[in-house]
């Protein structure tokens, strides 16, 4: 398979230069099929889209493209065909300079220099000194060298600090650089990698044409640089302002903010959300006497009828939506939108997070389960288990995944509830994985979210700041408990620790339950209570701020939470042979 090298480059340049919205914009405009089929642009594949557009304009065309819309001015591409710097795009090729630069490096620097440089072809993604230092294989320093890289344009500058910094090898650059130091045949994105399929779903077999390990490898290094990026903005100039918030920030504070923009059922689902963000910090759980084995990351999963808001939660308020006024909420950087993705490349994928956490937002996560041989393997990813999948020419892994999902999973319930979800054989497997919650189309949902919905057309909500300053304290948080080198020892590591009150919360609610269970037996498991544990400690993550100890104990807000939580899923899965609401009277 042959592709016209220049139709990649504005692929490439096209996906760098322009965020989801705006290549949707720009697909649309030009009456592209790919993008007929989509209502906004959170459902398409950017990779698919940037393709399209590129393939449908020439030179001229790209000029007008990037003078009609908004783009990244700050961005760098160096291809064969076209420059961007300093906000200017050119139809001249980089590639004489750099091959001039590689020359310089060799007479320099010898093989030292083709060392560091092999090293970050291989990472695939943005290193800084310390990544660099630890993957040579002999003693060298390589500051003096990567200043020469960046000075002659061979690498990019992806991060900048006070006093750390990262590079990276430019995806249209890599070619290039593979040729020079023979460690690749010349211009390797023209040729199709040669791969048997993984499990075909529906539509047929999916055969993979290009490497996409390394492409996420490149994604990866994009998120990497939008979290040090941000963090680095918000230690220089709003650190004092997010302590100060963290004072008084608590999950009861959050519950509120969101009660007031949402309403008293609609807030409860992006309460989850945003509690799942602190709990990727994966902190410890301990207790008194040592450690409990247990951590603050879970995966979440909101399952019931389509249009209940689900994407609402687990989508737009993470990653947010500025054409409708809606601010993320999430950690930037940490968060992989998987919507248009296959099952196939997801498993295929996972093998660049190793050793790394982030979040997986599927829109729907269901389809995944259609195709066939992808429930066992997905049943190891929601375990953050050992991957491993074999084909006649080809092995995935094993690999240890330990990121984390944050789904929807449609089933039309017509209020009839939990009962028609139970006979989807596929739901159970994600069932005892994850935190559930289920979404019916009340009256009181259906007013709240026709509600709110108007009110943001109106511009009568306005989240900005609250987003802002949830989104600082939520990511200083992260950075501090996952020990992010940006933070370096300003702050202390703090494990959450499970009260006894918690234990005794956890067990009165457990007898309150069972007490109105007529039956012998009981439809949930015990995980549930794990759960809403994780869930508590995760919100009391909230709290960093507010206690000077060592460790930061269960909160009495966030356990007031995670025993709601608790009661309400165990009547949902007791198909409401109870009402929480009396038994959550009871219990306070």
């Amino acid at each position: 398979m042959t592709v016209d090298d220049k139709v990649l480059e504005r692929k490439i340049l096209l996906k760098r230069a322009f965020p989801r919205h705006q290549l949707f914009e720009i697909g649309k405009k030009l009456t592209l099929p790919y993008f007929e089929r989509f209502v906004d642009g959170w459902e398409m594949d950017e990779d698919q889209a940037a393709f399209d557009i590129a393939s449908a304009i020439n030179d001229v065309r790209l000029k007008e493209v990037f003078d009609a819309y908004k783009h990244r001015d700050w961005i760098v591409f160096r291809g064969k065909h076209y420059t961007f710097e300093n906000g200017t795009l050119l139809s001249e090729s980089s590639w004489n300079a750099i091959e001039n630069g590689l020359h310089q490096i060799r007479k320099k620097h010898g093989k030292n220099g083709i060392s560091v440089l092999k090293v970050l072809l291989e990472a695939g993604r943005s290193y800084g000194l310390k990544d660099i230092t630890s993957n040579l294989k002999h003693t060298t320093d390589p500051l003096p060298i990567m200043k020469e890289l960046e000075r002659l344009k061979i690498v990019a500058v992806s991060y900048q600090g006070e006093d750390y910094q990262e590079w990276s090898i430019l995806e249209e650059v890599s070619p290039l650089i593979q040729s020079e130091l023979g460690v690749a045949p010349p211009e390797p994105a023209q040729k199709a990698v040669a791969r048997e399929p993984l499990p075909s779903g529906p539509a047929g077999a999916e055969v993979s044409e290009v490497d996409y390990v390394q492409l996420e490898r490149q994604e990866i290094g994009k998120m990497d640089a939008m979290l040090n990026e941000h963090l680095s903005a918000l230690l220089k100039n709003r650190l004092d302002a997010t302590i100060r918030f963290g004072k008084t920030f608590s999950v009861s504070a959050l519950a509120d903010y969101l009660m007031k923009l949402f309403g008293p059922v609609l807030y409860f689902d992006s309460l989850l959300s945003i509690t799942q963000q602190y709990g990727l910090a994966d902190v410890d759980i301990v207790h008194e006497r040592g450690r409990t084995g247990l951590r603050t990351g879970w995966n979440l999963s909101l399952f019931g009828e389509p249009g209940t808001g689900k994407s609402f939660s687990t989508r737009d308020m993470i990653l947010g939506k500025l054409d409708a006024k809606i601010f993320p909420h999430g950690i930037p950087g940490r968060n992989r939108y998987a919507g248009g993705m296959t099952p196939a490349r997801f498993i295929r994928i996972g093998q660049a997070y190793v050793d790394r956490v982030f979040n997986f937002i599927v829109p729907e996560f269901n389809d995944w389960f259609r195709y066939r041989g992808m429930v066992e393997p997905l049943k190891l990813a929601m375990e953050r288990g050992e991957i491993k999948y074999e084909l006649h020419r080809e092995v995935i892994g094993p690999y240890k995944f330990r990121n984390f999902f944050s789904v929807n999973y449609n089933v039309a319930t017509f209020g009839r509830g939990y009962e028609v979800t139970v006979q989807d054989p596929n739901f159970n497997a994600i069932e005892d994985r994850m935190l559930c919650r289920l979404h019916r189309l009340t009256k009181q949902r259906f007013v709240e979210i026709a509600e709110s919905q108007m009110r943001l057309a109106f511009g009568e909500i306005d989240i900005e700041k609250g987003a802002k300053q949830i989104r600082d304290h939520l990511t200083l948080v992260h950075a501090i408990e996952t020990g992010h080198p940006l933070v370096g020892s300003r702050f202390s590591l703090k494990p959450v620790l499970i009260t006894p009150k918690a234990n005794e919360m956890i067990e009165k609610a457990r007898n309150a339950i069972l007490e109105q269970i007529p039956r012998e037996f009981v439809t949930f498991s015990a995980r549930l209570e794990d759960r809403a544990m994780r869930f508590a400690a995760a919100a009391s993550l909230l709290n960093y701020f507010q206690t000077s100890s060592e460790y930061i104990p269960v909160s009495d807000d966030a356990l007031k939470y995670a025993i709601q939580l608790y009661v309400e899923e165990a009547s949902v899965r007791s198909r409401q042979e109870f009402k929480p609401e009396e038994v959550l009277a009871k219990i306070f």
